[in-house]
């Protein structure tokens, strides 16, 4: 049996926006062993298939990332894929299709103006508005679509339903330069005669708040709307019903929406059947076109913010202080949908928020001015519902602060808002501690891709820092398809980079401008340049290449990329990188009293880090074929390693810089010589048993901490770190009743008491980095980088830290992995293993004594092992596996 499966468009199931050249890749299904294909065949067509669009037959075993070049695309068609495949074992498989729908194909297409129902009064306010246009439909359908986008929030309804299920449309961008629209099959929405589109609008981050200098206006000082209806009749012809100035506006009963103090909504306002043919419009007015900004909107095929889950309400109590709170035991980002029943006028009030104080009571200080605060005001005619419309809140806990009648917990529904992401990845052990700290990661993660890799959820904040962002970027690519996700951030990313290269602290960048101290009284008035935040600029594409082997993203980011590098370069001065902006080891606990930044000095980490990214960004450039590039960059390598060699290296192997993130960035960048590394990693330990086996480590040194370990002959200590469940560690936040990974290791201290107001998150992911370590090393899933997006990975478990077992599988490009190894109570280890067809993967079993059963496999002793990351030297029997599911038992 051969079959093809999960047929992707650029990574996407049956997208929707498709423009320009993209990529097809499929995944095989057999019950054979070592299969691998040998030929294809695809075939392209529009809809209905009367007309073949490409067709190519030829031997080859890609099944991924394969390009298709232009097409002859039209705007806003259907089209079908059908792929078939064969294999090694002489087998072919049946035809599998899949679809997608085109995009607009030029920017000229694009008609519609931006209107909008505020007035120049509004320009200091957040209020929300409605838009209407009847229309008439006289002849009959073939297929019908909206492409609409906005300059704030908006919501589409045609005939009084709504359109589509995005929430926090079109989503942020940097919007001066990049504006997405998204793209909605509205065929069986529409009907014979008379019909109607309403569209209700909100600030958004478009002229709302953002950051906690509450910059308003930020990008314009109106929100408005700008789409077209595109209908196709059966006789072959086309309309085009585009927003302009004969569209009416009117305010709605959304009094405010703004995304940090939540929304304010006023029933009695509501108007029955705005949005369909017949309504009077009585009081509505002729509606505003907004000045047209250069910048045409761009399709998003995908990946938009939706509902993902909801949760029942948990317990109800009351406070000490006599507050009635909700808890739904999970710290989350969305809103509360809420059933009430008042008179008019009546209001409820509710509250959001992470946490309770010492005292068990509620707790809003570390939301610093954000107020987080949904008001629904009653109509007062039976039941009503409220579901908050543009702005969303970070919260386990709903303080009631008022509300007519009883609050029960039937009327009560938390909805989980997150980028449109399929899960890929998951992990579980023996231990339940670490569960609930890969459950936390998760949460984390949900909760912060929010549209963009956000710091938190709740406070005044809730910006793309560059540096979370890459610090987390391959737990998350192993965890969700983030493909669509992080491409759309690193377009911004591009988009807001300085004309030197340097690249902004924030993207989209709203920061610009504003001198921000960040600790020690110093202020940073150009907030670009820092080492790790920057950084980002490579190392995420560099992420999502070793996750889908797609090398497009290269190229996508290969100028912004090489801007970076280039001004990192231009800001060396005598042997040091001195950029604009700098924050070390943020929030390392070995910082002085008062600051932020760690003791590992910035010029430390600013060398560790570029000589880092000119290494990475050598290897993609090779991998797209720019030999050139790739020669120079590793020679900037081999420069920088000299330098940090001659600044921090002693001749015993030790550093001159005494801290644990020092060390942990000079074993795992690969910045110290060979001999050097034994020494290197006794003094890292030495560190750790002087602190109580705890970490010191900061933003800088955390996400590797683990890896420089193990990597280094420390499997011991690093799963003694691992396991710590009191301050400092990642167990301790557990142990502590975390639901999501903390900002700060003790955000809650263990009397309750909190460790700041002033920047105290408990849903900020960064510190979930640990969770590459737990697949990459303590399961032992790990990408090949010469054969990324795991057409060859390698299984190297990493047995230890008392566990029993432990286990992940992952849904790659090729098909779903699956490891998971056994320890018995003999000591004997059972190893499981699913490897995808057409791909292979190498067994690296360390510290393997006797191989008891080899499952058919042919293993090979390496006596002069000690590769960088094994556990010991001499220990690793090593075998080459293809697909197929394969089991191994050693001693």
């Amino acid at each position: 049996m051969l079959k093809v499966s999960d047929i992707r468009i650029n990574h996407l199931r049956e997208p929707k926006g498709v423009r320009g050249p993209f990529t097809v890749g499929w995944k095989m299904l057999s019950d054979r062993t070592n299969v691998v294909q040998t030929a294809r065949e695809i075939i392209i067509v529009r809809d209905g298939g009367a007309e073949e669009l490409y067709h190519e037959k030829k031997e080859s075993g890609e099944s991924a990332n394969i390009t298709v070049g232009e097409l002859p695309l039209r705007s806003l068609e259907t089209c079908t894929v059908r792929v078939r495949v064969w294999d090694n074992h002489g087998e072919a498989s049946e035809w599998a299709s899949t679809g997608f729908l085109s995009a607009l194909q030029s920017d000229e297409e694009w008609k519609g103006a931006f209107i909008t129902a505020e007035k120049p009064e509004d320009r200091e306010k957040a209020p929300g508005t409605m838009l209407r246009k009847e229309f008439i439909i006289e002849k009959e359908i073939r297929e019908a679509y909206l492409v609409s986008t906005a300059r704030g929030m908006y919501q589409a309804f045609i005939n009084g339903k709504r359109v589509g299920q995005d929430e926090l449309a079109p989503g942020w961008t940097s919007y001066h330069t990049h504006l997405l629209y998204q793209t909605y099959d509205i065929t069986d929405a529409l009907k014979a005669g008379e019909n109607a589109i309403g569209v209700l609008l909100g600030a958004g981050w478009y002229k709302g708040d953002i950051t906690w200098f509450r910059r308003h206006n930020y990008y314009g000082s109106h929100a408005a709307f700008s789409g077209q209806l595109v209908i196709r009749y059966t006789d072959g012809s086309e309309e085009v019903l585009a927003s302009d100035p004969s569209w009416q506006g009117c305010k709605s009963p959304i009094l405010h929406a703004d995304i940090y103090d939540g929304e304010i909504y006023d029933a009695r306002l509501e108007q029955d059947g705005w949005s369909e043919s017949g309504f009077s419009g009585s009081g509505w007015e002729p509606v505003r076109v907004m000045e047209q900004q250069a910048v045409t909107p761009m399709p998003q095929q995908g990946c938009t913010v939706r509902v993902k889950e909801t949760f029942a309400a948990g317990e109800i109590f009351r406070t000490p202080q006599g507050d009635t709170v909700i808890d739904f035991g999970q710290n989350i980002s969305g809103w509360v949908r809420f059933n009430v029943e008042g008179r008019s006028g009546d209001e409820a009030e509710l509250v959001f928020f992470e946490t309770l104080d010492a005292a068990g009571n509620v707790y809003t200080e570390n939301l610093r001015t954000a107020k987080q605060t949904v008001r629904y005001i009653c109509k007062g005619e039976g039941r009503e519902t409220c579901c908050p419309h543009f702005t969303f809140q970070g919260f386990r806990y709903v303080w009631v602060k008022q509300f007519p009648g009883e609050v029960r917990a039937e009327d009560f529904t938390a909805m989980v808002l997150c980028s449109d992401m399929r899960a890929r990845g998951s992990f579980s052990c023996s231990n339940p501690l670490l569960n609930q700290l890969q459950s936390n990661i998760q949460w984390g993660m949900k909760g912060n891709f929010v549209d963009v890799p956000t710091d938190c959820p709740q406070r005044d904040e809730r910006l793309g820092w560059t540096g979370d962002a890459q610090i987390f970027s391959y737990t998350a690519n192993f965890l969700m398809e983030t493909d669509e996700f992080y491409r759309k951030w690193l377009m911004d990313l591009a988009a807001d980079q300085w004309d030197n290269g340097g690249v902004s602290n924030v993207i989209p960048d709203a920061l610009v401008d504003h001198a921000v101290d960040y600790g020690d009284g110093e202020s940073a008035a150009d907030q670009y340049g820092a080492a790790g935040w920057g950084d980002s600029a490579v190392i995420v594409p560099w992420a999502l290449y070793l996750e889908n082997g797609d090398p497009s993203i290269i190229l996508q980011q290969y100028d912004s990329m090489k801007a970076w590098l280039d001004y990192l370069a231009a800001s060396e001065k005598d042997g040091y990188i001195r950029t604009a902006c700098q924050f070390g080891d943020w929030l390392a606990l070995d910082a002085a009293e008062g600051s932020y930044h760690g003791a590992t000095p910035e010029a430390f980490t600013a060398s560790a880090y570029y000589a880092h990214v000119c290494g990475l960004f050598a290897k993609m450039a090779e991998a797209v074929g720019r030999a050139v590039d790739a020669a120079t960059y590793r020679k900037r390598r081999e420069k920088e390693v000299a330098l940090f060699r001659s600044h921090y290296c002693l001749p015993d192997g030790r550093l001159n810089v005494h801290t644990q993130t020092a060390y942990v960035l000079a074993l795992h960048f690969d910045l110290l010589p060979k001999e050097a590394r034994p020494a290197a990693a006794g003094e890292l330990k030495k560190m750790l048993r002087e602190n109580g086996g705890h970490l010191t480590t900061g933003f800088m040194g955390t996400p590797y901490i683990m890896h420089a370990l193990s990597q280094n002959g420390c499997v011991e200590e690093a799963y003694d770190l691992l396991l710590k469940e009191d301050f400092p560690s990642w167990l301790y936040q557990v142990k502590q009743g975390a639901t999501t990974v903390w900002e700060h290791w003790d955000g809650l201290k263990p009397d309750g008491t909190m460790w700041s107001a002033d920047m105290n998150s408990f849903n900020h992911y960064a510190y979930g980095a640990v969770g590459q370590w737990l697949y990459e090393r303590c399961v032992g899933l790990c990408v090949d980088p010469d054969r990324p997006g795991y057409r060859h990975f390698t299984v190297r478990p990493c047995i230890g830290g008392g566990l029993s077992f432990a286990e992940c599988a992952h849904e790659s490009a090729y098909g779903e992995i699956r490891v998971r190894w056994e320890r018995r109570e003999d000591g004997t280890v059972v190893l499981s293993v699913q490897v995808p067809p057409n791909t292979t993967a190498g067994l690296e079993l360390e510290k393997a004594g006797e191989i008891l059963e080899n499952g058919g496999l042919d293993f090979a002793r390496d006596a002069k092992a000690g590769a960088q990351n094994s556990q010991e030297e001499g220990s690793v029997y090593r075998a080459e596996i293809g697909s197929g599911k394969w089991r191994v038992v050693y001693q």
